[in-house]
């Protein structure tokens, strides 16, 4: 994939993870800083810990101050009154704005790391599929410890398992059909699994207390 589509791929995760990190502080009636604050850290908490993982240090956030400005930038726009008074009026299109949000920056982001750890020259599939969710789900993960929430991975329907799924989808199709093939169909799979778990309500057992 060519550097500039690639850079298109991250930023547009990055505005998904933002969008997502500073609604939660909005929800939770931050002021402007945490809000900012959140939707930084959903946005590219994952890829810092990826890129400490894979020994890339300083991580890409600190050498490309891009990634970082456009969370800001985000997040600065929801914070508005006007904006937030229209996200807000109607719950039930905030849940959508949210839950598609975050499927695509998970989806996004579980292809942009294991396209980094391919490009760092890693090839072990254990690697590849913890470093591609790691990026996928590790905001989202800062994002709720910051918020006082129980993180996301451990109670919502697939969300993990969705991110474990496409990363595997991703080797695949990179292995066989090419590094496009990997990235574009990583996040198809993990945004629709979201999608779809979401609309039927697919989750994976839970714990009862039932003794």
């Amino acid at each position: 994939m060519p550097f500039n589509i690639f850079l298109i791929f991250e930023l547009v995760g990055t505005v998904a993870f933002a969008f997502s990190g500073a609604m939660v502080g909005l929800s939770r009636k931050m002021d402007i800083f945490g809000v900012v604050v959140l939707g930084i850290v959903t946005a590219v908490g994952g890829g810092v810990i990826r890129d400490i993982v894979l020994g890339l240090t300083p991580p890409a956030t600190f050498r490309n101050p891009i990634y970082i400005s456009v969370a800001i930038i985000v997040s600065i726009i929801l914070f508005i009154p006007g904006v937030r008074r229209f996200l807000f009026k109607k719950q039930n299109a905030f849940d959508k704005a949210m839950l598609f949000m975050d499927s695509l920056g998970l989806g996004i982001f579980t292809a942009v790391g294991i396209e980094v750890a391919y490009l760092a020259e890693h090839r072990s599939v254990f690697l590849l599929v913890f470093v591609g969710m790691i990026t996928g789900i590790g905001g989202g993960v800062l994002r709720d410890v910051l918020s006082g929430n129980t993180p996301y991975i451990f109670v919502k329907h697939f969300y993990a398992s969705a991110s474990l799924i496409g990363a595997l989808v991703s080797i695949f199709l990179w292995n066989n059909l090419g590094q496009s093939a990997g990235i574009i169909g990583c996040a198809f799979v993990v945004t629709a699994l979201r999608l779809l778990a979401a609309k039927f309500r697919w989750s994976l057992p839970k714990a009862e207390n039932n003794f």
